[in-house]
């Protein structure tokens, strides 16, 4: 796999998602906020859209996203939620449909999702919902969503009962992703995005691994070129993936690495500021890296080599101790159990073959998975 100069002048990438007549393109490059108009415009049925995004966000990138709309006289106006996964309930979406239809938003308009993976899934879920459906546009502001929540057309909130529980399948008619929102991120959500693009190695790409492996660091500190390189080939490989199965009845399945064990993670941490999805996923797919050795199906070298390029980019690779949480091995299992993913009772477990052979199972025993666990958390 040919690693791109670090000099070049970074070019537009657009990778196509083919879904018949719901397909749409993934645009990634610089700058592509500032010049949202010339890429939205021929989309729009109404030049009127509704911008949803999160305080934070706002203050960052509202004004230039809106300059642009009103150099194509597109008529906008924005909702602003606070950051974080506590909007990305049943209460704020309930908000956010009261103010999309006081504001009278038609069935010709458009919503744009400004901000990360919370945002993303609120405004596809309001769209798919809204007067029973309306379009929308992805501009993911964070890495993570980049290369993940904004492609493939997953929308949805967070329950009581658990992550994502609440959603509905629903393709946006644009995705633009403009690297240079990433500049504005702390390193820790650099990371926690990190995370789902070397997923995208481990899953079904041994030879991208092996680029992370030696561009890893290039990415996470900065270079254009490399993160338009990593954000095309994690997003092409989504692509491939919806396209062949959209609703995740088959090989879709394999986009969950790390997440049965990470959705856990997540949820006995209550959503806490102390584990951010990112750093959720990473310490999942060790989980799931540790439990495919210990059942002989991935070689102890390859586990040890993953668990050693986590270690040298900053990914998490053991469980915090959070003040309040009393992490167990049966409460794990009981949240893996509420998993939206299982059938028959049964956990579904995505483990590895080897680095770029993933598979999807449910027949492994809880005794090993709770071996595992129990492994992990003393560590």
């Amino acid at each position: 796999m040919t690693s791109p100069s670090s000099s070049a002048d970074p070019a537009l990438s657009r990778v196509p998602v083919s879904l018949g007549d719901r397909s749409y393109d993934i645009l990634i490059g610089g700058g592509l906020v500032g010049t949202a108009d010339t890429h939205i415009k021929g989309l729009l049925r109404n030049p009127r859209v509704a911008i949803i995004t999160d305080e934070t966000v706002a203050e960052r990138h509202l004004q230039l996203l809106k300059n642009a709309l009103d150099r194509a006289a597109i008529d906008s106006r924005s909702f602003v939620f606070p950051p974080g996964e506590g909007s990305k309930s049943i209460a704020t979406y309930a908000e956010l449909m009261n103010d999309l239809l006081d504001a009278r938003i038609q069935r010709d308009e458009a919503l744009i999702a400004l901000g990360g993976g919370v945002i993303g899934d609120l405004t596809g879920f309001a769209a798919a919902t809204l007067r029973r459906g309306v379009d929308f546009i992805q501009i993911p502001t964070t890495l993570l969503s980049q290369v993940d929540s904004s492609v493939g057309g997953k929308t949805g909130i967070n329950a009581p009962q658990g992550k994502n529980l609440i959603g509905a399948f629903y393709q946006p008619r644009l995705v633009l992703a403009d690297i240079s929102m990433l500049g504005t991120l702390p390193k820790r959500e650099l990371l926690a995005g990190y995370a789902e693009v070397v997923k995208y190695g481990l899953l079904g790409d041994h030879s991208f691994f092996e680029w992370l492996e030696v561009n890893g660091r290039r990415v996470i500190d900065g270079d254009a070129a490399a993160r338009i390189y990593a954000v095309e080939q994690s997003v092409k490989a989504k692509a491939r993936i919806v396209a062949e199965d959209e609703r995740e009845g088959g090989v879709r399945a394999l986009l969950n690495l790390g997440h049965t064990f990470g959705h856990a993670l997540e949820a006995e941490s209550r959503y806490g500021p102390h584990l951010n999805h990112g750093e959720a996923v990473a310490i999942g797919m060790i989980m799931a890296a540790e439990l495919s050795a210990r059942l002989g199906l991935l070689s102890g070298q390859e586990c040890r080599r993953i668990r050693a390029h986590f270690e040298a980019v900053g990914l998490p690779v053991s469980v915090p101790a959070i003040p309040g949480i009393d992490w167990t091995a049966e409460k794990l299992l009981a949240h893996m159990r509420q998993d939206k993913k299982i059938s028959g009772g049964k956990i579904t477990l995505i483990l590895m073959k080897g680095i770029g052979a993933a598979f999807s199972t449910r027949d492994i025993a809880e005794k090993d998975i709770r071996t595992v666990l129990e492994q992990e958390l003393q560590r």
